[in-house]
């Protein structure tokens, strides 16, 4: 009984004293973020086309952020703030981590302005440089093709779209009536199962009657897809920016849109990003340079050592690149990923939403990688919510084919992760160099 005792005890003993693994820290993130919300991208005249009522004026120039697309990019600096030092990589207080933040952004006015405003909040009263290329410069990071980086092939372009809807763009419309039917109430102001635009109403253009084509563009650039689903994505972008910008109930959608419809309407949108940008050929000819690019990135934050074509330095703790929607596609065609965020469809693309890459390490030098998305719901754009980490916006972890072994995404070790986007990128499309800043 007392040998019984002393071995129990001794066993206790030794357990208590064998060596803990230090648990891993974030050592490094890169992100990808689309600006925050604007005004449409379409006049009011080409809206006018499609509806029986007129479209509301903007009190910005179009595609520019509004007031409360700034109010909204802030806010989600101070998110990311309150994540990072929670993380250990940002101090508490004070700027000295701030020339280890390098941000890249599009020469857009949405761009530069969201990306000024996610240092406001994240490095409040600090000097943080926004880099872009000069202006009137096309950026090869964000346009490619524009930027003359690799020749594509217009006829394989169009051919991987055609090839992926069975050769029928025209079904396009017949494919998803239940949505257009939704869509075409609120712009024709008509009830379900009702005369279609009512007695009284004209509009200019059934949205639907509009034929559907695929076609290659000249001067090799890519393929492009004209007709209702098109059209539908501007259209329904817009519905989405109304009610995003706060307007008021009665002039989002004419008073015909709220969230319940709007997520119905905004899966137009989502079918033609499937089909135009996250369509493997397409996806890699646009999104190749950038994400080789940030890829260099996380491969100098790893090793600590200049990586060629990498944005900043060694011993920088976080990238924000400021870009489009597109973007953010282009990786997820590029790698095969998808992502369903609360209160979206799936793989889309929120106003101010991101895509997340976050390296860790312990203290053994092993290395994962965790990807994921995150954006505002449309209640807290609506109303500009202050986030906090017990009141986050809506996120959703990503799994990588051929890396995660879990649900969750990770672990996702480094090297495999580094071979799996290698493998998604299309060095024909890729500058060995990072273009100059202005």
């Amino acid at each position: 009984m007392h040998r019984l005792l002393f071995l129990s005890v001794a066993a206790l003993c030794l357990h208590a004293q064998a060596p803990t693994t230090p648990p891993a820290k974030l050592q490094f993130i890169a992100v990808l973020s689309r600006h925050g919300v604007r005004s449409p991208l379409w006049t009011e005249a080409q809206l006018n086309v499609y509806s029986t009522d007129p479209w509301p004026k903007w009190d910005v120039p179009m595609g520019h952020l509004t007031q409360q697309g700034h109010a909204l990019m802030k806010l989600m600096g101070a998110f990311d703030r309150e994540y990072l030092v929670k993380a250990g990589l940002l101090s508490p207080s004070g700027c000295t981590d701030a020339p280890r933040f390098y941000f890249w952004s599009d020469t857009s006015q949405r761009d530069i302005e969201s990306g000024k405003e996610i240092a406001a909040g994240m490095l409040p009263g600090c000097t943080v440089k926004i880099n872009a290329v000069p202006e009137g410069k096309s950026d090869p990071l964000f346009s490619p093709q524009n930027a003359g980086i690799g020749k594509t092939d217009p006829d394989l372009a169009a051919a991987a779209m055609l090839g992926r809807i069975g050769g029928r763009p025209q079904a396009l419309a017949e494919t998803y009536h239940l949505s257009f039917d939704i869509l075409q109430q609120v712009l024709l102001g008509c009830a379900p199962g009702s005369k279609c635009p009512p007695d009284g109403k004209t509009v200019q253009k059934i949205l639907t009657a509009q034929p559907s084509a695929i076609t290659p563009q000249a001067a090799g650039r890519l393929a492009q897809l004209t007709g209702p689903v098109a059209s539908a994505g501007t259209i329904s972008e817009s519905l989405l920016l109304e009610y995003t910008d706060g307007k008021p109930a009665q002039d989002v959608g004419w008073g015909r849109v709220n969230k319940s419809n709007l997520r119905d309407i905004m899966f137009l949108q989502d079918v033609g990003v499937d089909l135009t940008l996250r369509t493997p050929y397409l996806a890699r000819a646009a999104g190749s340079n950038l994400l080789s690019h940030m890829l260099n990135s996380m491969q100098q934050a790893v090793s600590g050592k200049p990586v060629p074509g990498a944005f900043g330095k060694p011993g920088g703790k976080a990238l924000f690149v400021l870009g489009h929607d597109s973007n953010i596609s282009h990786f997820g065609g590029m790698l095969g990923v998808n992502w369903l965020l609360d209160g979206y469809q799936p793989n889309s693309r929120p106003p101010g939403g991101a895509l997340v890459f976050e390296v860790w390490g312990d203290a053994a030098g092993k290395r994962t990688v965790r990807m994921y998305i995150v954006a505002q719901t449309l209640d807290q754009m609506r109303n500009v919510t202050p986030l906090t980490l017990d009141a986050p916006p809506a996120r959703a972890n990503i799994f990588i084919p051929g890396c995660s072994t879990s649900a969750e995404g990770w672990p996702c070790d480094w090297d495999t992760f580094e071979r799996a986007v290698q493998a998604a990128i299309d060095p024909r499309f890729v500058a060995p160099a990072l273009p100059a800043a202005r």
